[in-house]
């Protein structure tokens, strides 16, 4: 039986209602966290909601909290159990972002010195500072008046 808020398509609600199978290392009433398919490194573990939520724009604050709190108590989780010498979190939205399933995930990604992942970062932009000034007075201005607050756009 799927759960009231999944997505009949979505692999990951499939996960959360068990229909697939996954490498789970959590479950909760809010959370599942497991191990995507091809984990970038060993311990590689995705945190998700239970609920469908496509996007973090999607995401209400309570389930915010929800994810944070397990995200968290993953990598604890991971530091204890696994050598790693630091720790990527990473959560994606949209194609541009490299999301490809489109049901919101943090990635908990542990890092060794010699793993195969590399650099997340360019390792340089070419912003003017009238650039990064203007859209810096942008999203001062857009978290002063409000807007954008769990309004869903893109």
């Amino acid at each position: 039986m799927m759960h009231p808020d999944s997505d009949l398509d979505c692999d990951f609600c499939q996960i959360v209602t068990r229909e697939e199978p996954a490498r789970e290392v959590l479950r909760t009433d809010k959370v599942v966290a497991f191990f995507p398919l091809d984990p970038a490194t060993l311990g590689h573990t995705l945190v998700i909601p239970r609920e469908h939520i496509p996007d973090l724009w999607s995401l209400d604050d309570q389930t915010a909290r929800d994810l944070t709190d397990a995200t968290l108590r993953i990598a604890r989780a991971i530091r204890a159990a696994i050598p790693l010498d630091g720790l990527n979190i990473i959560q994606s939205n949209g194609e541009a972002a490299t999301q490809t399933v489109f049901h919101l995930h943090v990635h908990v990604v542990p890092r060794r010195a010699d793993d195969a992942m590399g650099p997340i970062w360019p390792a340089e932009t070419h912003w003017s500072d009238m650039d990064k000034n203007d859209v810096q007075d942008r999203i001062r201005a857009t978290l002063t008046s409000g807007a954008g607050e769990q309004d869903g756009a893109p």
